[in-house]
């Protein structure tokens, strides 16, 4: 058996028997997993600048311990001044150890650095079990380097699972230990 990251653990051990006995599902290929983990940022004004762009990918790449890709404009759009090939920017998709890694990361680590923090929202579900939310700056994560940041800038993380419906989705995500605020 090789290395197998702590939260991965965690999902085999207690969040599938937890989940199988709460939903009533019999068939341990329905329970509810994580399928992947996106991380994206928008580059905005920021694209024209090669270096500053290169600096965010290279920012993002430390934080996923994947290569970011820089993501270029499908489409000319004339209201944003963006042109058909224009980098717009940065994502990464990390899968299976990575994902796990990377989670554990930003749950036991990251956001407990975060100030003012008092739980990730409980609105960012889209429907079909799929989790959105966004940090305003990088530097609550331990790799990034402060000295060698041209701009701060936040992100987009989307965490996506195999689960039927948000209900489902929000009760892997708590069993997984994210910190979801307090409320309805």
């Amino acid at each position: 058996m090789g290395f197998q990251a702590r939260l991965q653990q965690k999902y085999k051990d207690s969040a599938r028997p937890a989940l199988s006995s709460e939903f009533g599902i019999k068939n341990p290929m329905l329970i509810p997993a994580l399928e992947k983990v996106v991380i994206s940022v928008g580059a905005g004004e920021l694209a024209k600048d090669q270096k500053t762009l290169q600096n965010m990918a290279d920012t993002i790449s430390l934080i996923a311990g994947q290569k970011a890709v820089i993501t270029n404009a499908k489409k000319s759009v004339a209201g944003f001044k963006v042109r058909e090939g224009f980098p717009v920017g940065i994502k990464v998709t990390l899968r299976k150890e990575q994902m796990f890694v990377f989670l554990d990361k930003l749950i036991s680590i990251a956001l407990p650095r975060v100030k003012d923090f008092r739980g990730l929202p409980r609105n960012g579900f889209d429907g079909r079990g799929n989790y959105n939310f966004g940090l305003t700056e990088q530097l609550m994560f331990p790799e990034v380097v402060y000295d060698q940041i041209i701009r701060t800038h936040g992100m987009n993380i989307t965490i996506v699972t195999t689960a039927q419906d948000d209900k489902q989705a929000m009760k892997l995500l708590e069993l997984l230990g994210l910190p979801f605020a307090k409320g309805k």
